[in-house]
């Protein structure tokens, strides 16, 4: 009896990697046979099978969206530079003022040439204080050239005011002054006929202030004008501008760091707008031509 001979398949070399065995395909008769593709890029996914359509032509060969006209640039500089304008004429007229010091009737605290900044919200929080710098308009009984001056608080409304030996009283107690120069300059009544000359002790009336000059010997004051209604009342004085000292100093540099945080949140901003309108360009897509 013959015994058939076997055949070894040759052993596959070390490394080599053993193929999986033949699946047997189920093919029906009469149903087409289905093949297998490659699976669609991330770009290739979002277009529809079949031939690519003029539009889909048009998407994937656009470009970056165009650059936005330079008019549009300058425009939003003129936008910032107006909020400026409007912010700074703001803040003058209702919040501070500048004032440039031309006399001496307030040596030696302030000199000649001396730029002082005035609050204008202070006496809208607290009332008027003894002892504060205070811009006033110019009263009716002021004959100086000048349409604003500027003065110490020595009186409040219902202070009986008296000078006795050179020296303030106040409602019959000497006034500590010691913004005054040492040794302390006399304070002398004025020679007008009125009551607010200190020739005698006068009342402040109610709702006025009585003011004077620190150089006691060189200021025309209340002494000369009289009391000044609190309605003349500018503001009163925070701080000197120039020369600068070391407040003056800290709120500048606080002003120049809000205005480059205002500068860089107004360029982040028109940066932020831009990329939003980019990219609703790049969603959107090229408006596609319609075919008649």
């Amino acid at each position: 009896m013959a015994v058939p001979s076997l055949e070894l398949a040759p052993r596959p070399h070390p490394g080599t990697p053993i193929p999986p065995p033949p699946v047997p395909s189920r093919v029906v008769p009469g149903l087409p046979v289905p093949t297998l593709q490659p699976p669609a890029g991330p770009s290739e996914a979002r277009l529809p099978p079949g031939p690519p359509t003029a539009a889909a032509e048009q998407v994937r060969t656009a470009g970056p969206p165009p650059a936005p006209p330079r008019w549009r640039w300058w425009l939003e500089w003129v936008a910032v530079v107006l909020v400026a304008l409007v912010l700074a004429f703001g803040v003058r007229t209702y919040v501070a003022q500048m004032f440039y010091i031309p006399s001496g009737s307030m040596l030696p605290t302030l000199q000649i040439g001396d730029r002082i900044v005035v609050d204008k919200l202070a006496y809208h929080l607290h009332a008027v204080h003894r002892g504060d710098i205070v811009v006033f308009a110019r009263p009716p009984l002021e004959h100086a050239d000048y349409a604003d001056l500027v003065k110490r608080v020595i009186g409040l409304p219902g202070d009986t005011v008296s000078s006795v030996d050179g020296r303030v009283y106040i409602d019959g107690k000497p006034l500590a002054e010691p913004w005054l120069p040492t040794p302390e300059p006399v304070t002398s009544p004025s020679p007008v006929a009125q009551g607010f000359s200190l020739n005698h002790p006068y009342t402040v009336p109610a709702g006025e202030y009585f003011v004077m000059g620190d150089n006691r010997t060189n200021s025309e004051d209340s002494r000369y004008f009289g009391p000044i209604p609190a309605d003349l009342i500018v503001g009163k004085m925070a701080f000197v501008a120039w020369p600068l000292d070391d407040s003056g100093w800290l709120v500048v540099l606080s002003a120049v760091a809000a205005a480059l945080v205002v500068a860089m949140a107004v360029v982040a901003l028109r940066d932020r707008t831009r990329s939003r309108s980019q990219r609703a360009v790049l969603l959107r897509g090229p408006p596609v031509p319609r075919t008649p």
